[in-house]
Protein backbone atom coordinates (compact mmCIF):
# COMPACT_ATOMS: atom_id res chain seq x y z
CA UNK A 1 0.00 0.00 0.00
CA UNK A 2 1.61 3.33 -1.18
CA UNK A 3 1.42 6.39 0.56
CA UNK A 4 1.87 9.93 -0.16
CA UNK A 5 2.30 12.54 2.68
CA UNK A 6 2.49 16.48 2.13
CA UNK A 7 1.53 19.80 3.80
CA UNK A 8 -1.53 21.42 2.83
CA UNK A 9 -1.16 24.03 0.74
CA UNK A 10 -3.31 26.54 -0.83
CA UNK A 11 -4.58 26.28 -4.54
CA UNK A 12 -1.31 23.90 -5.11
CA UNK A 13 0.81 23.25 -8.13
CA UNK A 14 -0.02 20.59 -10.71
CA UNK A 15 2.91 18.27 -9.03
CA UNK A 16 1.04 17.75 -5.86
CA UNK A 17 -1.48 16.17 -7.97
CA UNK A 18 0.54 14.39 -9.69
CA UNK A 19 2.29 12.69 -6.53
CA UNK A 20 -1.80 12.26 -4.98
CA UNK A 21 -2.06 10.25 -8.30
CA UNK A 22 1.01 7.77 -6.92
CA UNK A 23 -1.13 7.40 -3.87
CA UNK A 24 -3.29 4.69 -2.41
CA UNK A 25 -3.47 6.57 0.84
CA UNK A 26 -2.60 10.45 0.98
CA UNK A 27 -1.83 12.07 4.52
CA UNK A 28 -1.93 15.79 5.01
CA UNK A 29 1.02 16.29 7.38
CA UNK A 30 -1.45 19.36 9.09
CA UNK A 31 0.15 19.27 12.53
CA UNK A 32 3.59 20.55 12.07
CA UNK A 33 5.01 23.97 12.31
CA UNK A 34 3.45 26.86 9.98
CA UNK A 35 5.69 29.18 7.81
CA UNK A 36 4.45 32.44 7.02
CA UNK A 37 6.35 32.90 3.97
CA UNK A 38 5.45 29.35 1.99
CA UNK A 39 2.96 27.87 -0.12
CA UNK A 40 1.11 26.91 2.78
CA UNK A 41 -0.77 30.40 2.65
CA UNK A 42 0.22 31.26 -0.92
CA UNK A 43 0.17 30.47 -4.40
CA UNK A 44 0.91 31.77 -8.18
CA UNK A 45 -1.18 32.52 -11.15
CA UNK A 46 -0.96 34.22 -14.44
CA UNK A 47 -2.02 37.51 -15.30
CA UNK A 48 -2.67 39.59 -18.96
CA UNK A 49 -0.99 42.13 -17.79
CA UNK A 50 2.35 42.88 -20.12
CA UNK A 51 1.22 39.93 -22.02
CA UNK A 52 1.99 37.57 -18.70
CA UNK A 53 2.79 38.58 -15.48
CA UNK A 54 2.71 36.59 -12.40
CA UNK A 55 0.32 37.50 -9.72
CA UNK A 56 1.09 35.83 -6.34
CA UNK A 57 -2.52 35.15 -3.81
CA UNK A 58 -2.14 35.19 -0.31
CA UNK A 59 -4.44 34.17 2.20
CA UNK A 60 -4.66 36.84 5.43
CA UNK A 61 -3.72 35.04 8.14
CA UNK A 62 -4.00 36.12 12.15
CA UNK A 63 -0.21 36.95 13.50
CA UNK A 64 1.11 34.15 16.05
CA UNK A 65 4.30 32.90 16.48
CA UNK A 66 4.74 29.09 16.90
CA UNK A 67 1.81 27.73 15.38
CA UNK A 68 1.08 24.27 13.49
CA UNK A 69 -1.10 24.86 10.63
CA UNK A 70 -4.20 23.01 11.31
CA UNK A 71 -3.73 25.93 14.65
CA UNK A 72 -3.72 28.77 12.09
CA UNK A 73 -6.69 30.93 11.95
CA UNK A 74 -7.65 33.29 8.68
CA UNK A 75 -8.00 37.16 9.42
CA UNK A 76 -11.24 37.38 8.16
CA UNK A 77 -11.47 41.20 8.62
CA UNK A 78 -9.54 41.28 5.00
CA UNK A 79 -11.44 41.13 1.89
CA UNK A 80 -8.91 38.17 0.61
CA UNK A 81 -11.36 36.49 -0.43
CA UNK A 82 -13.01 39.32 -3.06
CA UNK A 83 -9.74 40.06 -4.00
CA UNK A 84 -8.32 36.56 -4.53
CA UNK A 85 -11.85 35.81 -6.82
CA UNK A 86 -11.34 39.17 -8.68
CA UNK A 87 -7.72 38.53 -9.75
CA UNK A 88 -8.92 34.85 -10.71
CA UNK A 89 -11.49 35.88 -12.77
CA UNK A 90 -9.96 38.80 -14.19
CA UNK A 91 -7.00 36.64 -15.40
CA UNK A 92 -9.08 34.03 -16.64
CA UNK A 93 -12.54 34.57 -17.71
CA UNK A 94 -14.12 35.05 -21.07
CA UNK A 95 -14.43 38.86 -20.49
CA UNK A 96 -12.26 41.00 -22.57
CA UNK A 97 -8.80 41.05 -22.06
CA UNK A 98 -6.86 43.70 -22.44
CA UNK A 99 -3.02 43.17 -24.98
CA UNK A 100 -5.37 41.10 -27.39
CA UNK A 101 -4.74 37.64 -25.90
CA UNK A 102 -7.04 35.02 -25.52
CA UNK A 103 -8.58 33.73 -21.83
CA UNK A 104 -8.48 31.06 -20.88
CA UNK A 105 -10.69 28.38 -22.78
CA UNK A 106 -12.33 25.92 -19.76
CA UNK A 107 -12.86 29.15 -17.30
CA UNK A 108 -16.49 29.50 -17.58
CA UNK A 109 -16.79 25.18 -17.29
CA UNK A 110 -14.96 25.52 -13.67
CA UNK A 111 -15.86 28.76 -12.50
CA UNK A 112 -18.63 27.84 -10.34
CA UNK A 113 -16.19 25.19 -8.73
CA UNK A 114 -13.61 27.35 -7.79
CA UNK A 115 -15.57 30.32 -7.03
CA UNK A 116 -17.27 28.17 -4.13
CA UNK A 117 -14.06 28.41 -2.00
CA UNK A 118 -14.33 32.18 -1.39
CA UNK A 119 -18.08 32.23 -1.13
CA UNK A 120 -17.89 30.06 2.16
CA UNK A 121 -16.53 31.37 5.61
CA UNK A 122 -13.25 29.77 6.74
CA UNK A 123 -12.13 29.63 10.35
CA UNK A 124 -8.42 27.57 9.89
CA UNK A 125 -6.31 27.97 6.87
CA UNK A 126 -5.89 23.83 7.28
CA UNK A 127 -9.78 23.73 6.26
CA UNK A 128 -9.38 25.86 3.68
CA UNK A 129 -6.11 24.53 1.91
CA UNK A 130 -7.53 20.52 2.55
CA UNK A 131 -11.28 21.68 1.18
CA UNK A 132 -10.19 23.23 -1.86
CA UNK A 133 -7.05 20.46 -2.80
CA UNK A 134 -9.98 17.80 -2.59
CA UNK A 135 -12.50 19.41 -4.91
CA UNK A 136 -9.10 20.23 -7.16
CA UNK A 137 -8.36 16.78 -7.08
CA UNK A 138 -11.77 15.94 -8.30
CA UNK A 139 -12.09 18.08 -11.02
CA UNK A 140 -8.33 17.19 -12.63
CA UNK A 141 -9.56 13.83 -12.35
CA UNK A 142 -6.96 11.77 -9.74
CA UNK A 143 -8.85 8.81 -8.75
CA UNK A 144 -9.66 6.93 -6.09
CA UNK A 145 -7.28 7.85 -2.90
CA UNK A 146 -8.38 7.92 0.84
CA UNK A 147 -7.34 11.25 2.55
CA UNK A 148 -6.19 11.62 6.04
CA UNK A 149 -4.56 13.61 8.21
CA UNK A 150 -1.62 13.37 11.08
CA UNK A 151 -3.57 15.46 13.44
CA UNK A 152 -5.95 12.73 13.78
CA UNK A 153 -2.92 10.55 14.68
CA UNK A 154 -1.01 10.49 17.61
CA UNK A 155 2.34 10.93 15.39
CA UNK A 156 5.82 11.00 17.94
CA UNK A 157 9.18 11.97 16.24
CA UNK A 158 11.12 13.70 14.19
CA UNK A 159 11.91 14.09 10.41
CA UNK A 160 12.33 10.29 9.03
CA UNK A 161 11.42 8.51 12.20
CA UNK A 162 7.94 10.76 12.17
CA UNK A 163 7.84 9.78 8.85
CA UNK A 164 8.08 6.03 9.27
CA UNK A 165 5.99 6.44 12.17
CA UNK A 166 3.12 7.56 10.22
CA UNK A 167 3.75 5.27 7.42
CA UNK A 168 3.17 2.27 10.10
CA UNK A 169 0.43 3.91 11.63
CA UNK A 170 -1.54 3.38 8.08
CA UNK A 171 0.26 -0.17 7.34
CA UNK A 172 2.24 1.00 4.25
CA UNK A 173 4.69 -0.44 2.59
CA UNK A 174 5.47 2.41 0.18
CA UNK A 175 6.50 5.96 0.44
CA UNK A 176 6.35 8.54 -2.34
CA UNK A 177 8.46 11.41 -1.15
CA UNK A 178 9.71 14.32 -3.67
CA UNK A 179 13.22 14.71 -4.36
CA UNK A 180 14.00 17.70 -1.94
CA UNK A 181 13.75 15.53 1.04
CA UNK A 182 17.03 13.43 -0.09
CA UNK A 183 18.60 16.04 2.00
CA UNK A 184 17.01 14.76 5.33
CA UNK A 185 15.74 11.97 5.10
CA UNK A 186 17.96 8.97 5.67
CA UNK A 187 17.10 5.84 3.46
CA UNK A 188 18.41 3.49 5.16
CA UNK A 189 15.57 3.47 7.91
CA UNK A 190 13.03 2.88 4.95
CA UNK A 191 14.76 -0.35 4.64
CA UNK A 192 15.08 -1.18 8.29
CA UNK A 193 11.11 -0.70 8.53
CA UNK A 194 10.60 -3.02 5.27
CA UNK A 195 9.15 -0.20 3.52
CA UNK A 196 9.96 0.71 -0.21
CA UNK A 197 11.49 4.28 -0.76
CA UNK A 198 10.19 6.28 -4.20
CA UNK A 199 11.33 9.47 -5.34
CA UNK A 200 8.90 11.80 -7.09
CA UNK A 201 10.56 13.77 -10.15
CA UNK A 202 7.76 15.24 -12.22
CA UNK A 203 8.71 16.74 -15.05
CA UNK A 204 5.86 19.71 -15.85
CA UNK A 205 4.25 19.28 -19.19
CA UNK A 206 3.33 22.21 -21.16
CA UNK A 207 -0.25 23.08 -22.04
CA UNK A 208 -1.94 25.68 -23.99
CA UNK A 209 -1.83 28.86 -21.74
CA UNK A 210 -2.56 33.06 -22.77
CA UNK A 211 -0.44 35.48 -22.09
CA UNK A 212 2.88 35.13 -23.56
CA UNK A 213 5.50 32.60 -23.32
CA UNK A 214 4.88 29.36 -21.06
CA UNK A 215 4.94 29.84 -17.29
CA UNK A 216 4.77 26.33 -15.52
CA UNK A 217 4.75 25.51 -11.36
CA UNK A 218 1.48 27.75 -10.94
CA UNK A 219 -1.48 26.96 -8.95
CA UNK A 220 -3.21 24.17 -10.59
CA UNK A 221 -6.03 26.24 -11.04
CA UNK A 222 -4.42 27.60 -14.02
CA UNK A 223 -3.87 24.15 -15.57
CA UNK A 224 -7.60 23.21 -14.72
CA UNK A 225 -8.69 26.02 -16.60
CA UNK A 226 -6.88 25.49 -19.36
CA UNK A 227 -6.75 22.07 -20.18
CA UNK A 228 -10.30 21.62 -18.77
CA UNK A 229 -11.23 17.85 -19.46
CA UNK A 230 -7.80 17.54 -20.42
CA UNK A 231 -6.06 17.39 -17.49
CA UNK A 232 -6.86 13.71 -16.21
CA UNK A 233 -4.90 12.54 -19.81
CA UNK A 234 -1.94 15.23 -19.38
CA UNK A 235 -1.52 14.48 -15.97
CA UNK A 236 -1.26 10.75 -16.34
CA UNK A 237 1.05 11.33 -19.26
CA UNK A 238 3.11 13.21 -16.62
CA UNK A 239 3.31 10.73 -14.06
CA UNK A 240 5.00 8.22 -16.68
CA UNK A 241 8.33 7.00 -15.36
CA UNK A 242 8.12 9.58 -12.74
CA UNK A 243 9.24 7.47 -9.60
CA UNK A 244 12.52 6.46 -8.76
CA UNK A 245 12.88 3.63 -6.20
CA UNK A 246 15.93 4.13 -3.46
CA UNK A 247 18.22 1.12 -4.18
Amino acid sequence: MRVVILQPMYIPWMGYFGMMQQADKFIFHDDIEFVRKSWQRRNRIKTPEANGGIKWLPVSVEKNQGQNINEVKINNNTDWQKEHWKEIRKSYSEEPIPYGSDHAKYFEKYEEVVHDFYQKDWEYLSNLNIYTIKKLAEKIGVGDVEFLKTSNMDINGSKTERVINILKEVGADEYVSGPGAKDYLKAEMFKSNDINLYWHNFDHPTYSQPYGDFESHLSAIDFLFNVGPNTKQILREAEEGSLEKEV
